[in-house]
């Protein structure tokens, strides 16, 4: 059974200013996840499920998925905060959706295959598909899997950004996942985990959500957002977060996720001021033949 995408577009863009899924960043007026697309297909994957909201799904078809409706099957999934389990109620003052964990969840019906994940609105480069195309396609294969990107190319020139950091074993599975918040200093590059530890060093590797999957992930996912509701529901600013849901299944030893590190160059846009810099990389890729300059 072929691996499917799935695509994490539900976001509100709160420090960017705007829905970064729908932004134009290449020549020829394409989006971030037209590059995943495209990408996506050369390494063998036929189907994707975006995870989108129903306020702006109808903008999103219109100004992004329309071109790949005769390249892929696409299906499409909602995160609405009211897509909760029965017994469960929605704060009334809660704008902020549930999370990456949630959004992934919300994709269960349209996904009976192993699958990857992404957001939406990150540049992940091709390698880092075909590493997780062909991890999912082995049918002996039963682990999950991560990409892991150098911390330090992963940054804004314009202030920290949040990153999960991977703490791998000799053999690359992984132990930990801490959510972080990095970036360069005057002292260089710094790494500052949720303990408030400070870690000066370059060679950390971080996932950008880019995952791999098996279908059964979903039952462990399911009961793993009811206890979040059950402890954090009441807070308008939670959320569940993938990297959270990862870390309580290898505590608990139900997962194994092997991390590979990659080679693809990693780039997205947190602040609205990181959108020349992505737009300089793009044009950079197409005159090096790596993109045409029009996509689609």
């Amino acid at each position: 059974m072929k691996p499917s995408l799935v695509v994490l577009a539900a976001g509100m863009g709160s420090r960017y200013g705007g829905l970064k899924q729908m932004d134009k960043f290449g020549p020829s007026g394409e989006t971030l996840l037209d590059y995943s697309i495209y990408d996506a297909c050369r390494a063998g994957f036929e189907k994707v499920v975006f995870v989108s909201r129903k306020d702006i799904v109808d903008d999103f078809k219109t100004i992004v998925t329309c071109k790949y409706q005769l390249k892929m099957q696409i299906e499409f999934a909602m995160q609405e905060l009211d897509n909760v389990p029965d017994g469960f109620k929605v704060p009334p003052d809660r704008v902020k959706p549930w999370g990456t964990a949630h959004a992934v969840l919300v994709a269960r019906d349209q996904t009976s295959e192993p699958f990857a994940v992404i957001n939406a609105d990150d540049f992940y480069g091709l390698e880092s598909y075909q590493l997780l195309y062909d991890h999912l396609s082995d049918n002996n294969n039963r682990d999950c899997c991560i990409i892991g990107y150098r911390g330090d190319l992963t940054l804004s020139e314009h202030g920290m950004v949040s990153r999960a950091i991977l703490e791998t074993d000799q053999n690359n599975y992984l132990q930990k996942i801490r959510e972080s918040n990095i970036g360069n200093t005057d002292k260089g590059f710094v790494c500052i985990n949720e303990d408030g530890e400070k870690i000066i060093k370059n060679d950390i590797y971080v996932s950008m959500n880019q995952m791999g999957f098996t279908y059964e992930v979903f039952d462990h996912l399911d009961q793993f957002f009811q206890d979040f509701l059950k402890l954090s529901g009441h807070d308008i600013k939670s959320e569940s977060l993938l990297p959270m849901f990862v870390n309580e299944l290898i505590d608990i030893r139900l997962l194994k996720i092997k991390i590979y590190p990659t080679k693809s160059k990693w780039f997205g846009v947190t602040y609205k001021k990181d959108k020349p810099n992505v737009e300089r990389k793009i044009n950079e890729l197409v005159e090096q033949g790596v993109y045409p300059a029009k996509l689609w």
